[in-house]
């Protein structure tokens, strides 16, 4: 438990995919929580992956399997996300 007495939610993480000339929308390869969140985290920056922490989105997209795509109505946030980690990693290129 935390300072405020509240139980600590485990962590959530949830992996994205998004090829531009392939798929209709983003689409979710993995999710977990707890153990299996730390994993997925722990694979993605192994792999240079960028990984961002919006935990409320984490939540929502939670409730997908991998291989389905994200419901219209995340798409806004999906897209800001991904517009985001898309800035970062042509400033990571620029750095090289």
């Amino acid at each position: 438990m935390d300072n405020a007495g509240k139980r600590k939610e485990p962590k959530i993480a949830v992996a994205l995919r998004y090829k531009k000339n392939q798929d209709r929308a983003p689409i979710v390869t993995a999710s977990g929580q707890g153990r299996m969140a730390e994993r997925i985290v722990a694979l993605a920056r192994e792999n240079k992956v960028p990984v961002e922490e919006n935990a409320p989105l984490a939540k929502a997209l939670r409730r997908l399997i991998p291989g389905q795509e994200i419901p219209t109505e995340l798409y806004e946030a999906v897209a800001l996300l991904l517009a985001y980690v898309m800035e970062m990693d042509a400033k990571a290129r620029q750095k090289r």
